[in-house]
């Protein structure tokens, strides 16, 4: 297991967990995290060995959002290597998004700007009822460029303009309420979630959970009506013979039918 200098990477079972490891900094993202985060990412896919990713957030916070020291201090960067620096986060939350793993994304304490675009990119998001959460960037004369496809993807239109235009802080209500995470719950009662959550997903079969993840990214940015109904009968025809498929559909059978026979 490689040792990363800003993430901490936890193996427990067939599940990983990703912790953004910048406590001092309230997870601040600099650059160094934003590249560790994605090669953690890329390489628990590339192994293929664990079910699920879970991220996190060490000490007070979620994450802060972007370090502002990195980003004052990129008005020096040389013009060819500023371009290959922006592309940095993208590219994060394109692997988040894509992972062929789900990731659950848990946050707590705060979540502002940047960290607000790791969340929307996971599979499915958590909060503690005491969250805070803010698009703060253009309070800082900045704008929240590479977050917006996918927290407009989670909120819409409407909620996005009103997030990312005032820069206001919410609680983890709003943000549930506007689609911004899928749930928030008291912080007593996360963990126990978290947990039902982790064993939902283990109890699916990884092949399915794999193609079904594919499939409705396709669905949502790719094919259109016409195409789905073509590709999802492919896929069908696809997992429905596969070994997976046949083993667990014969495993419930014959559950059920032992059940029925006492």
């Amino acid at each position: 297991m490689k040792d990363f200098q800003t993430v901490l990477l936890e193996k427990e079972g067939n599940f990983s967990t990703i912790w953004l490891n910048r406590p001092e900094k309230r997870n601040a993202l600099n650059e160094k995290m934003i590249d560790e985060l994605t090669e953690a990412i890329t390489n628990i896919n590339l192994e293929n060995q664990q079910r699920l990713i879970i991220l996190r957030g060490k000490g007070k916070a979620f994450s802060s959002g972007a370090d502002l020291d990195m980003m004052r201090d990129a008005k020096e960067t040389a013009p060819g290597v500023k371009i290959g620096k922006i592309n940095q986060l993208p590219r994060c939350l394109s692997v988040i998004y894509q992972s062929e793993i789900p990731v659950i994304g848990v946050a707590h304490g705060s979540v502002f700007g940047g960290a607000n675009g790791i969340l929307a990119a996971c599979d499915i998001a958590l909060a503690g009822a005491n969250t805070v959460f803010a698009f703060s960037e253009v309070r800082l004369g900045l704008i929240p460029a590479a977050i917006a496809p996918y927290v407009m993807k989670r909120t819409g239109e409407s909620k996005a303009r009103e997030f990312m235009l005032t820069g206001k802080r919410f609680m983890a209500r709003e943000a549930e309420m506007s689609g911004l995470i899928n749930r928030s719950l008291p912080e007593d009662a996360l963990e126990a979630h978290l947990d039902d959550l982790v064993q939902d997903i283990l109890a699916g079969g990884p092949e399915a959970i794999s193609i079904c993840k594919s499939m409705i990214s396709q669905i949502a940015n790719v094919w259109d009506l016409n195409e789905s109904l073509i590709e999802t009968g492919k896929l069908i025809l696809q997992v429905r013979g596969s070994e997976e498929a046949q083993r667990r559909m014969s495993s419930f059978l014959n559950k059920k039918q032992g059940n029925s026979a006492k």
